[in-house]
């Protein structure tokens, strides 16, 4: 069966020998597993024209699990991201939660998806996230596969809420428009850490060759009974638990305050919409250009609100125009928050991660102090990442809650909140400095959605000098 599985291999069409045996052969196994037409055409072209190095780069290497999964540019090859090594990564996650998960078939996975790619070239996130359902789906595992675009804390918040043995969520988050990825979460909430990671890898190089050509199907899901859209009752779970991060609604309808929101091209408008009208607070200003998704990111060099002052120009001109004193702005999967205040009648203050995280970290746990009831300070904490500032450990120190630094990258953070909470402890708020935050614990992953409220909210407060 082996050699017959080579002689296909070797009979596998070609468009131009490379003359190095090894590359024919990485070349022909593309060809002989790749069903997309545009990739097919793009790996075509580069043989045809003569590209060896760049064949060789797409084809002798593979993805690899970095800090947020894979993430790779779209296009054709194995160290890409395009339908193929999606397929693949998805038949290892399942080879993998087959070991750990028992009762997989009961709890099924989310998956989710953001505004990436051109629908025409084969490697849009919403075409992605539905291979994604049909290889789990080809093996009879239940999908909760969200209708349409969602904020990336929303696949973990799903994880958690419907009791699933895991996540996959399409998105590059900020990262320039050639990119994508494929973001992998564990029943916990958490992003996978090592080991998980590494075994999810081991299982992928298993499983190389499509299973079958169900995994090809990118609209089984529209006749499968084992595939449900979980967009409503997720959306809704998640605006009642926001609702406890709220603490001043009484007030919030009389505020003053105007804000100006971005979603940098992305999925964060609508949702930041009514995490604001559910905080009682006047919904924010959109900045028009801005406001719906387009992954082209026409307007911004690249969609990284972390850049400040340069990549917001748009949103600090429309604050000016309307007289607004805050700009909040949310990455294009909408889990990051950069947050500019006037400071005068011409100058704005853009926050680093660091400052941001400092005001956030006071506001949750002065709320949490007014509203103890007898609670004591060491059973509350706050997690941060070593690469941040210890602004944290100095307020830890001098009010008495638990303060802990995790190694870099939200999945630290996400994973330690998991064993926190087991433990008993609640985690008020968690930071890493790249404008990373998640304000409580209701989801193991930052979240601009909700940072954006509780900036929002906090603003309003300290304007009316209470």
């Amino acid at each position: 069966m082996e050699d017959g599985g080579k002689r296909e291999e070797l009979d596998a069409d070609l468009p131009n020998s490379t003359g190095d045996p090894q590359l024919d052969a990485a070349a022909r196994r593309w060809f002989r597993w790749d069903r997309n037409p545009w990739t097919r055409a793009q790996m075509e072209s580069l043989l045809e024209a003569g590209r060896l190095d760049e064949v060789r780069s797409r084809l002798c290497g593979r993805l690899s699990f970095g800090t947020a999964g894979l993430r790779a540019p779209m296009g054709a090859g194995f160290n890409r991201i395009n339908d193929l090594t999606v397929i693949q990564a998805t038949q290892g996650l399942h080879s993998y939660l087959c070991r750990c998960f028992p009762d997989l078939s009961g709890r099924g996975v989310v998956v989710g998806f953001d505004t990436r790619g051109q629908q025409e070239s084969g490697c849009s996130s919403h075409r992605l996230a539905k291979l994604t359902a049909a290889v789990m789906l080809s093996r009879d595992v239940p999908v909760h596969l969200f209708s349409g675009v969602v904020p990336t804390p929303y696949v973990p918040f799903a994880v958690t809420t419907l009791g699933a043995a895991a996540g996959v969520m399409i998105t590059a988050s900020h990262n320039p428009k050639e990119d994508n990825g494929y973001k992998v979460y564990w029943c916990s909430g958490a992003q996978v850490a090592s080991p998980q990671d590494k075994e999810i890898l081991r299982c992928m190089e298993a499983e190389q060759e499509p299973w079958s050509s169900s995994c090809w199907e990118a609209e089984l899901w529209q006749r499968s009974s084992l595939c449900g859209d979980p967009l409503a009752r997720i959306n809704r779970c998640y605006m009642d638990r926001l609702s406890s991060l709220c603490f001043h609604r009484a007030a919030n309808g009389g505020s003053p305050l105007r804000v100006v929101h971005s979603s940098f091209h992305g999925v964060g408008h609508a949702f930041v919409q009514e995490a604001f009208q559910v905080f009682g607070l006047a919904p924010p200003i959109p900045v028009p250009e801005q406001r719906d998704p387009d992954p082209s990111f026409p307007t911004v060099r690249c969609p990284n609100p972390e850049e400040g002052a340069s990549v917001l120009e748009l949103s600090l001109r429309l604050a000016e125009k309307e007289n607004a004193g805050l700009v909040l702005a949310t990455d294009p999967d909408a889990d990051r928050l950069a947050v500019a205040e006037r400071c005068d009648g011409c100058s704005w203050k853009v926050f680093s991660g660091n400052e941001l995280a400092a005001l956030l970290g006071w506001w949750m746990f002065f709320n949490w102090k007014r509203n103890a009831d007898g609670a004591a300070a060491p059973s509350v904490c706050m997690l941060a990442t070593a690469v941040s500032s210890t602004i944290l450990q100095t307020l830890a120190r001098a009010e008495g809650f638990h303060y802990e630094e995790t190694l870099p990258g939200f999945k630290w953070i996400g994973n330690r909140i998991h064993e926190l909470s087991g433990a008993g402890r609640r985690v008020l708020f968690s930071f890493e400095e790249s404008i990373g935050f998640l304000c409580g614990d209701m989801v193991p992953e930052k979240d601009g959605v909700s940072a954006a409220a509780v900036v929002a909210e906090m603003a309003a407060y300290l304007q009316r000098g209470v």
